[in-house]
């Protein structure tokens, strides 16, 4: 494991990274310093399905947006999947919909555990969907999203080493001392060593996929970064406002 210090709300949060002959960006924030949100709907009620609409509309409230990422999966109307809050206010539900099919028929998100990544009064969190929604943790914002990658040091036990399933892939981690890494890999990776860089490389006990294919996308200005989604847009978008 190489050293990634924590920055602070003010230095640059993403660099280039590498494990394992695959090459990712991977993105570090301290929440206990920063302002990392989630957005989804504008002023007007519409998703704002880019990073760079989101950062317009951040600017004009005289802010700076200096790292977006994709925040889950989501429908044609770009309503989030699952659970969402915003500011508090639950806008989507939790969906504990399980299906009783072969693990290679199951969609990700319902590949179970899946996981719901909150940020409270206490910091940043991942937890499996059930033991989410059984201790309802106080969080001003929340996504859901699945698999579960790590969970308790545990990689899933329904990823598989080796996989030929091997696409782009986004996805967020709570790592050692309560800092929060998201990761997206530039290339093609299977779930088994995504989750693997989580657990083994960046120090993340728990960390949760949150898109891949032509889904996953990061918005980095330090990088000249601003990945446009191959679906039309995004859903749910995580931004760090300074």
């Amino acid at each position: 494991m190489i050293g990634l210090a924590a920055p602070s709300a003010k230095a640059d949060a993403c660099a280039p990274d590498r494990f394992e002959d695959a090459d990712y960006v991977v993105c570090t924030i301290d929440p206990a310093v920063s302002d990392l949100r989630l957005f989804w709907r504008d002023r007007d009620g519409a998703p704002y399905r880019s990073f760079g609409n989101l950062a317009r509309s951040v600017e004009a409230e005289g802010r700076k947006l200096t790292f977006a990422i994709n925040a889950g999966m989501y429908g044609t109307d770009f309503t989030p999947v699952g659970l969402y809050v915003e500011n508090g206010e639950e806008l989507r539900p939790a969906d504990t919909t399980t299906m009783d099919r072969p693990a290679r028929e199951v969609p990700n998100f319902y590949k179970q555990p899946n996981g719901v990544f909150f940020l409270g009064e206490k910091g940043a969190g991942i937890l499996p969907t059930a033991e989410f929604t059984r201790k309802l943790p106080s969080a001003r914002f929340a996504t859901q999203s699945g698999p579960m990658l790590v969970i308790g040091g545990a990689l899933h036990p329904a990823l598989i080493p080796g996989s030929t399933d091997r696409t782009r892939r986004s996805g967020v981690g709570v790592c050692d001392g309560g800092h929060v890494r998201f990761a997206i890999s530039e290339t093609g990776v299977n779930f088994h060593d995504f989750a693997r860089l989580f657990r083994d490389h960046l120090a993340c006990p728990n960390a949760l996929f949150l898109d891949g294919g032509n889904g996953a996308g990061l918005y980095s200005p330090t990088l000249g970064r601003n990945d446009a989604s191959w679906h039309g847009g995004y859903g749910p978008i995580l931004g760090l406002v300074e």
